[in-house]
């Protein structure tokens, strides 16, 4: 019986805590990976930025010059951490 409460307790739990969503980089970060992402060919694409205290960015559907699309990641320091393709 108290496994079956403690279960339901951390169902219940789980289902109302915040989730943790990512967030849009500043006017600054944003800047500084468009850049990033300029020096190896890719350009547009959404960015994010991880807000699990990582500091990763994201950038979904980044497209290099012949027209493929990617997902990027770069670290805090927007070095290139990988190039995945769409």
């Amino acid at each position: 019986m108290n496994r079956i409460a403690l279960s339901t307790f951390a169902i219940l739990l789980g289902a109302t805590m915040p989730a943790l969503a990512d967030s849009k980089p500043s006017a600054d970060e944003a800047k500084k990976l468009t850049d990033a992402m300029t020096v190896f060919g890719f350009s547009g694409g959404e960015s994010e930025k991880e807000t699990e205290g990582s500091g990763v960015f994201e950038i979904d559907d980044a497209k290099d010059k012949s027209g493929l699309q990617y997902d990027l990641k770069f670290d805090k320091d927007f070095k290139l951490l990988s190039v995945t393709r769409d």
